[in-house]
């Protein structure tokens, strides 16, 4: 083919389906369409572009936001040159072990703190660290050891949220950007901020205070969030008014601890578990010896409350949320076996 011969006609039509907007070298050659041929379709003024290496979309209009995480993923998850056409094959999404991460992962969970991919200046991709493919253009590559399983989004595999969050804050230096996307992981309900900040901690994110800062305001935006799905839960299945917040103590005795739910007549006290990993700028094993001494506390508390009669329902923030009629019925059933059991002994009961 010389420069003035016209091109063949590729019969390659675009569909409303971003899968046959963007293609990869491979799945172009399945459809008996050369490099070359591809290539030269992408010359200036021609019909197709090549924003990544290897991938091609199929129109000249500048690519969607769809069309950029499946052109990033492409890009990521194609097989290495050492697999060799037998493997060319395989997926037939061409995605490989590849996942959208960070802000643009956010995004497609819904974030509103997320910017939309079509305007971020980033994708980040998430591959397993054996990838030797590198970072190019608008798609960085982010390698994990043992990624996490992907969630199936608009039909693309996207990370986790606390995955996706860990990756994000790792690439802000932004303390207002940080804290606004933790709160909205929480106050939307997409995670529980225990599992955001074990994320945090095993990404080696808890030594910046900006991000410490943030994980502070999202321990107690949670804690809030559990309290009041405890009070809805009290009212909605009827259940008679507990004193709320209180502490207990015994008459000239020790402390025994804060519940956040108190019925004295039965000796019946809820105890929210909103605990999570240890954030300081301590080391890993000072970090795991005061977490370690802050559990076998709050066990020490419980246990003395149970062996002075009371019963003590400990409930997550998580079983609040996925099945609060369940755990309304644990209350209830706990309060109802208070007549069959021995009478508790007398505490006070101070405000907390």
């Amino acid at each position: 083919m010389t420069q003035n011969t016209p091109l063949s006609p590729c019969h390659l039509r675009i569909a409303g389906d971003v899968r046959q907007r963007v293609l990869s070298e491979a799945q172009l050659r399945a459809h008996g369409v050369s490099v070359a041929v591809a290539a030269a379709q992408c010359r200036t003024g021609g019909p197709w572009q090549q924003p990544l290496p290897g991938v091609y979309v199929l129109h000249p209009e500048p690519p969607a936001g769809d069309e950029l995480l499946r052109a990033a993923l492409l890009y990521a998850g194609r097989p290495p040159a050492s697999a060799g056409r037998r493997r060319e094959s395989g997926a037939e999404s061409g995605y490989g072990e590849a996942m959208v991460t960070g802000l643009a992962a956010l995004a497609l969970h819904g974030f509103a703190a997320a910017p939309p991919p079509a305007s971020a200046a980033r994708i980040d991709v998430l591959v397993p660290r054996t990838r030797r493919l590198p970072s190019v253009r608008y798609v960085r590559l982010v390698r994990a050891a043992e990624p996490p399983r992907p969630q199936e989004v608009r039909g693309l595999p996207v990370a986790p949220v606390e995955r996706a969050l860990a990756d994000a804050v790792s690439g802000l230096g932004d303390a207002t950007a940080v804290r606004r996307l933790l709160t909205e992981a929480v106050r939307g309900g997409h995670c529980e901020p225990a599992i955001v900040v074990r994320e945090l901690n095993r990404a080696k994110l808890l030594d910046r205070p900006h991000v410490v800062d943030a994980v502070d305001a999202l321990l107690a935006e949670g804690r809030a969030l559990a309290e009041n799905r405890l009070y809805d839960m009290v009212r909605s299945y009827g259940l008679p008014e507990p004193l709320w917040n209180v502490d207990l103590r015994l008459p000239g005795g020790p402390h025994l601890g804060g519940v956040d739910a108190y019925w004295p007549e039965e000796a019946v006290a809820v105890a929210l578990d909103t605990r999570a990993p240890l954030h300081s700028l301590l080391g890993d094993d000072r970090r795991q010896e005061e977490h370690d001494a802050q559990w076998s506390a709050y066990t020490a508390e419980r246990e003395y409350l149970e062996r002075l009669g009371v019963t003590v329902v400990q409930l997550s923030p998580k079983e609040l949320r996925d099945a609060k009629e369940q755990q309304a019925v644990v209350v209830r059933t706990a309060l109802m076996a208070a007549a069959d059991r021995e009478p508790a002994a007398y505490v006070m009961i101070l405000p907390r």
